[in-house]
């Protein structure tokens, strides 16, 4: 054994102490310097968190604004029912998942076990609706439509359905009056999502867990204005959840109501006649094909000529917004979403985008004047026009000699255009364009508002397309690849097309500029667009922005804010070019493509302008455009698969103006019957207690066919004459 000296041990020992002091003195000062980082230098921070964490909050949702039309009359409001909700929170601390509550809740509320539970689970990437899209920390609906006695079977056993509740809510009703549904213009609600709540947590209007947002349409443009703000409570309690005071009380403010534009009379006869016009479009036969036109799509807007408001504006097929409410059930979503219902939730108005045929004609006319072609000059019409060895024909061949722009827009004359849109394209340069081409028809459709969007108080607006060199050079660049890859040359029509595409896809040819002229091609229109377009020429030129709402008030009605039209343009032409092409256009609806709709009307009093159109599209049938003006309205109508212009859409656009002026078919008028002979001026009151002075709104009645003259019954005009 090693002795080791004493004065070593004691070294060593000193050592440790040394080293175990340092050690401690270190903690005390890591101690320290934590204690004083939690109460002095963040002391406040953690003493208020301390507190909330004994502050227990109840949250009143505001009531919703109603969306009232011109006269008051609600297009969505709200309504008090019993609705059963359920806290997932409560749910998921339950051995079951809450599997066992839930299937309880069902058999009392007459449910299948599978559908409560679907209410309640969350949506993601691979969870089909049904499915909750907002905070699972807020109660989620199961239903909406709870019977008394059902809610009374749940509160008076709160046993067994722990973390449900049944109480009286306001919920949104879409009351659909006089037939008017509205959908895609009033759009839907849906529950707040965590990430809405932290993207607008810092911005003036924040949300609440438990608030509806709109999703589309009106709801969603003038959600923050609908909306209003929830109240909250907070409430003082202590560890063992017993109240001792209220700490805080922020009433709930309503949201203000917003009056539209919109006509719920107008708006039913708009969707009724819509409906009929494709229901009867489908009973005619495609000549070319020898099979029943589809009609699967359709559209149809009624606009205010010198202000741009939008009086009425249907899209078919189209939804009930109610289906929303509540959550949507798994039979209605697919409904909603499925290829067969060809997506109703699109709002064709302003998102289908189409060729629109000849009803395009006014823009390729305004462009030849501007180009230093005259109005009044003339210009041959044959039946046809050759380019090459391509041939280029009129509708039913027809031709009508010399003929003036006006008279071209009359009898709808392609080979008018054909040509000129031609002789253009050969100035630029043809093939080889110069360095700065003026591709004057292509700019003044930009000039007309084309290619862009109207601005219009809806969202998912789609601004169509003008197919110039530009938009060639970058079509050609994204699809070069997949045509050089499926090509090929001596192939079926699809490969030889894209064969021929991948080596000058990028180059305007002139079967391009042709087709151009007429509306056909690569053009592309939305409804919107081209009523806006036809308000602008009988209004004098100025291109409004289509507006729908009107004004919103606060709830007690003491604050009006107004909604002033806007204007985004003015046509490209002078007062004397537009003044003859409304001459022209009135002479379509007199004697031209669009007469046979119109006759016995009442032309001295009230004159009509239409123009008809029937755009070809390529693997389907042909496109029907109508578009007509007033002094006071604006209309255009479209069916996708429908025919001709006057043929399919004709006599749903007359009928919807009988009902606006209150005429038969005779054009004898009847003002007490009349809709709307002038414009709504006035905003319907609003009174200080919130309820609203509606009219009453009576569903549409359509013409019988008894009250048709036997004048006007037959026979038509001209075969070229009524199906362009």
């Amino acid at each position: 054994m090693t002795n080791v000296p004493e004065t070593g041990r004691t070294s060593r020992v000193q050592i440790r102490l040394v080293i175990i002091q340092v050690l401690v003195a270190s903690m005390l000062v890591t101690l320290g310097g934590r204690l004083w980082f939690l109460q002095i230098r963040n002391g406040q921070e953690y003493y208020a968190e301390a507190k909330n964490n004994h502050v227990q909050q109840v949250v009143q949702p505001a009531v919703r604004g109603s969306i009232l039309d011109a006269r008051g009359v609600p297009l969505a409001d709200n309504e008090t029912r019993l609705v059963v909700s359920a806290s997932r929170t409560a749910l998921m601390k339950m051995k079951d998942k809450g599997k066992g509550v839930l299937t309880r809740l069902a058999g009392v509320l007459d449910m299948k076990p599978q559908d409560t539970m679907d209410k309640v689970r969350l949506c993601d990437s691979k969870t089909p609706q049904p499915c909750w899209n907002g905070s699972p920390y807020q109660p989620i609906p199961v239903t909406d439509e709870a019977t008394t006695q059902q809610a009374l079977q749940i509160r008076e056993r709160p046993e067994e359905f722990p973390g449900i509740t049944a109480e009286p809510t306001a919920v949104r009703r879409y009351p659909a009056p006089g037939g008017a549904n509205t959908g895609q213009v009033l759009g839907y609600l849906s529950p707040v999502t965590d990430a809405e709540i932290i993207k607008a947590k810092d911005t003036n209007s924040p949300f609440l867990r438990s608030d509806q947002v709109g999703r589309f349409g009106l709801e969603r443009t003038y959600d923050k204005q609908l909306r209003g703000k929830s109240g909250v409570t907070r409430y003082e309690v202590d560890n063992l959840g017993r109240v001792m005071g209220e700490a805080r009380n922020d009433p709930a403010i309503p949201g203000a109501h917003l009056v539209t534009s919109i006509d719920a009379r107008v708006q039913g006869v708009a969707e009724y006649e819509l409906n009929a016009a494709m229901i009867e479009a489908r009973k005619q036969i495609d000549r070319n094909t020898g099979v029943p036109y589809k009609a699967d799509a359709g559209a149809i807007v009624v606009l205010e000529s010198k202000t741009g408001r939008v009086v009425a504006m249907a899209s078919n097929p189209t939804f009930d917004p109610n289906v929303w409410v509540g959550g949507i059930s798994g039979k209605d979503y697919a409904k909603l979403t499925s290829k067969e219902s060809n997506v109703p939730l699109m709002n064709r108005a302003i998102q289908g985008q189409a060729a629109p045929g000849s009803i395009f004609k006014v823009i390729p006319t305004a462009a030849a004047v501007n180009a230093g072609y005259k109005f009044d000059g003339e210009y041959p019409c044959p039946s046809s026009y050759s380019i090459g060895g391509q041939v280029f024909k009129n509708f039913e061949s027809q031709g009508h000699g010399s003929i003036t722009l006006g008279r071209a827009l009359e009898v709808s004359c392609d080979t008018v255009f054909y040509a000129l849109g031609h002789q253009q394209w050969l100035k630029d340069g043809g093939l080889k364009p110069k360095k700065n081409p003026a591709e004057i028809f292509y700019k003044t459709a930009h000039q007309f508002g084309l290619g862009a969007e109207t601005h219009v108080d809806l969202p998912g607006e789609e601004k169509g397309r003008v197919p110039d060199r530009r938009w060639k050079q970058r079509f050609w660049e994204a699809n070069k690849d997949m045509w050089c890859k499926t090509g090929k040359k001596g192939g079926t029509y699809v490969e030889l097309l894209s064969y021929e595409n991948c080596l000058e896809g990028n180059l305007m040819r002139a079967g391009d500029a042709v087709n151009y002229s007429i509306g056909q091609g690569d053009t592309l229109v939305t409804p919107i667009q081209m009523a806006t377009i036809y308000a602008a020429i009988s209004n004098g030129g100025t291109m409004w922005n289509p507006t729908i709402g009107k004004a919103v008030i606060s709830a007690d009605g003491k604050h009006i804010e107004e909604i002033k039209p806007r204007a985004h343009g003015r046509l490209p032409m002078t007062e004397t070019t537009r003044q003859k092409m409304s001459a022209a256009l009135e002479g379509v609806a007199t004697r031209g493509t669009a007469a046979w709709r119109f006759g016995g009307w009442p032309q001295k009093q009230i004159p009509m302008h239409a123009k008809t159109g029937t755009a070809e599209v390529y693997g389907k049938q042909t496109t029907s455009w109508f578009a007509t003006y007033t002094e006071d309205y604006t209309i255009v109508m479209t069916i996708s698969q429908g025919g001709t212009g006057s043929g399919a859409s004709g006599p749903a656009v007359r009928n919807v103006y009988n009902a606006i002026y209150g005429l038969d078919m005779a054009g004898k008028q009847d003002v007490a019957k009349a809709l709307l002979v002038k414009p709504e001026a006035k905003l319907p009151r609003i009174a200080p207690d919130g309820s609203i002075e509606a009219p009453e709104i009576r569903p549409y009645v359509p013409p019988s066919p008894e009250e048709v003259p036997p004048a006007l019954a037959g026979p038509p005009a001209p075969p070229a004459a009524r199906q362009d």
